[in-house]
């Protein structure tokens, strides 16, 4: 099969508008109700057809870089295995990668990347790769990726690899807080959900609610509607983070929520006006402070031209 083109991949952070969580099951993965918004935060993967593989990073001030394993440990490395697997050939590749969202955040930074290179690499190489067979190998790759292929508003079942879009006749302002120390880990934060809520329901709370104040495109209704299983957990874990949400809404937000398993809240704004309001606000205080709006497109190609050049 022909080599493709050399093309670059935006994908979208996400954050979860509700986050219903059940009992695990006995494969050990928690039932999930989720919906997710992609928000235009963004990383971006460059791929081109070579004769070894090579990942490098370039990273926004506000990353940690370190936090990204480059030595054959990446989730774009295990894509490349799973889509070269699913063609039966091996997918040697150049990949730049341009990091802008936060790292072990939750805001699935890895996903985002995960579902670029998918689509980077399929062009890269000329494979031509149905969505469906797209989807499917992104749900091996872990439970967020089908979105971040997709984006938009979505809910998402099962381990929330099953997603459906949403109607979405809002659009959101968002203010973004990462953790100005380390992250944290899902697994343990999964962990420390399990030993809170012993009675957790097999089948996790819907989002009905949620759904409802989307469809209005009501600010302050969605507000009163985020939910987050996970967040107890989080917070017990890194009480400071609290102190953070509370700051927000002193700020001004409409509601501050822990986006995932944390550690980066994420605040509702009533407008662009307001977020740009309670960011300043937040900037005295933190170091990082980020401005965002949802719902944006899930992962898409910006530059798929010969000649294409590698960024410097």
């Amino acid at each position: 099969m022909s080599a493709g083109r050399p093309t670059t991949v935006r994908a979208a952070a996400k954050v979860n508008l509700h986050l219903g969580v059940g009992a695990p099951r006995e494969d050990g993965f928690h039932p999930l109700d989720t919906v997710y918004q992609a928000v235009s935060l963004y990383d971006d993967v460059l791929a081109t057809a070579a004769e070894e593989s090579s990942l490098e990073l370039l990273t926004a001030d506000h990353v940690d870089g370190a936090g990204v394993p480059l030595g054959g440990d990446n989730i774009i490395d295990r894509a490349a295995e799973l889509l070269g697997a699913h063609h039966g050939r091996e997918l040697t590749t150049r990949i730049h990668l341009t990091k802008s969202i936060p790292v072990a955040g939750g805001m699935a930074g890895g996903s985002a990347d995960a579902a670029a290179a998918l689509v980077a690499l399929d062009r890269a190489h000329d494979l031509r790769t149905s969505d469906h067979d797209l989807l499917a190998i992104a749900a091996e790759l872990g439970s967020d990726v089908p979105f971040a292929l997709i984006g938009g508003t979505a809910q998402g079942l099962g381990r929330g690899e099953l997603v459906t879009p949403v109607a979405d006749n809002g659009e959101w302002w968002w203010v973004v807080a990462p953790s100005d120390g380390e992250g944290l880990s899902t697994p343990a934060v999964y962990r420390r959900f399990d030993e809170l809520r012993p009675d957790a329901p097999a089948t996790p709370e819907d989002p009905t609610e949620l759904l409802d104040a989307l469809a209005t495109g009501e600010p302050l209704r969605l507000a009163r509607s985020l939910h987050n299983d996970l967040q107890e957990a989080a917070l017990d874990l890194r009480p400071e983070l609290g102190d953070l949400l509370d700051l927000g809404e002193r700020a001004g937000a409409l509601r501050g929520i822990v986006s995932g398993s944390g550690p980066t809240c994420v605040f509702l704004c009533e407008s662009r006006a307001g977020a740009m309001a309670t960011a300043e606000a937040l900037r005295a205080e933190r170091d990082v402070v980020l401005l965002a709006c949802g719902p944006v497109a899930g992962a898409h190609v910006l530059l798929d031209q010969a000649g294409a050049t590698w960024p410097t």
